[in-house]
């Protein structure tokens, strides 16, 4: 699936100042038998405030098919939104999102045969970096960078870039995250490939009911959804269920609260995650 990405503030520096890294070796968050389900940046828009564990690999995927917005009859899909993340040394991991195939189909009208669009998407990379954490809170920061990549209807025409600040809290079964931050992306080539930057606020809600299943919601905005398209806000939910601790299964639905972030008006996605 596609990711919303920002700047590091000054705030959450401020904050982790006023509390020390691993004081007194607390458990780390993202640890114990359900870790995988913090773990994994998906299903949500915004990524997860953990690191893959140094040696090990996370894979995630999935595909959504949706309605198109402002389209009556319209279709988006998009396969296999796929991201992979090496564990480095030093609380720290490597992410790679390869491009995504997107299908996008309108209704000519009454007699007239449906008009289609396929492509793929741009190529990602990036790095993550745990600041540090105690018996509740995570600091996270992370850096991406989009390659001029993918197609001309779909694609990147320029480089992008992007910096995200991710801060957690997590007490018993709940939890919440946020990230937030800039990016400076370009239009695909076919609608003129002009560049334009974004705030992107992003808040996550969970419940763990079980040691195996999670249930979740979010909502996320873009100030920017586009080139002078001004803010689109969406919103998803859904759940996580561990077929086993290092094999996790999704459910989301997504829905359009304001503006034209994605594209769609809704979308069902399902997609699975590993740790190997």
């Amino acid at each position: 699936m596609n990711k919303r990405n920002g700047l590091i503030t000054l705030a959450l520096a401020a904050t982790i100042a006023h509390f020390p890294a691993h004081a007194d070796t607390p458990t780390p968050p993202c640890s114990g038998s359900s870790a995988l389900l913090g773990l994994l940046d998906r299903p949500t828009v915004g990524d997860s405030s953990c690191v893959v564990p140094q040696g090990m690999t996370v894979l995630e995927a999935g595909a959504t098919a949706g309605n198109l917005y402002g389209a009556p009859g319209g279709q988006i899909d998009t396969l296999p939104n796929m991201e992979l993340r090496w564990g480095l040394s030093g609380d720290s991991e490597l992410v790679w999102l390869p491009p995504n195939f997107q299908y996008q189909s309108v209704n000519a009208g009454p007699g007239g045969p449906p008009q289609t669009l396929r492509g793929f998407g741009p190529t990602t990379v990036g790095i993550k970096h745990e600041l540090g954490y105690n018996e509740h809170w995570q600091w996270t920061a992370e850096a991406l960078a989009t390659l001029p990549s993918g197609d001309t209807t779909f694609g990147s025409h320029g480089l992008g870039g992007a910096l995200n600040a991710i801060v957690s809290y997590g007490s018993g079964p709940l939890g919440v995250s946020l990230m937030v931050g800039l990016t400076s992306q370009t239009e695909p080539t076919a609608v003129g490939g002009q560049r334009f930057q974004s705030f992107n606020p992003d808040l996550v809600l969970t419940w763990q009911s079980s040691a195996r299943l999670q249930f979740y919601g979010e909502i996320y905005g873009q100030s920017d959804s586009g080139y002078h398209q001004g803010w689109g806000t969406d919103a998803d939910g859904g759940l996580q269920y561990l077929v086993t601790p290092d094999f996790e299964v999704d459910l989301e639905e997504g829905v359009r609260l304001q503006g034209n972030l994605g594209g769609f008006s809704n979308y069902t996605g399902v997609g699975l995650g590993l740790l190997f």
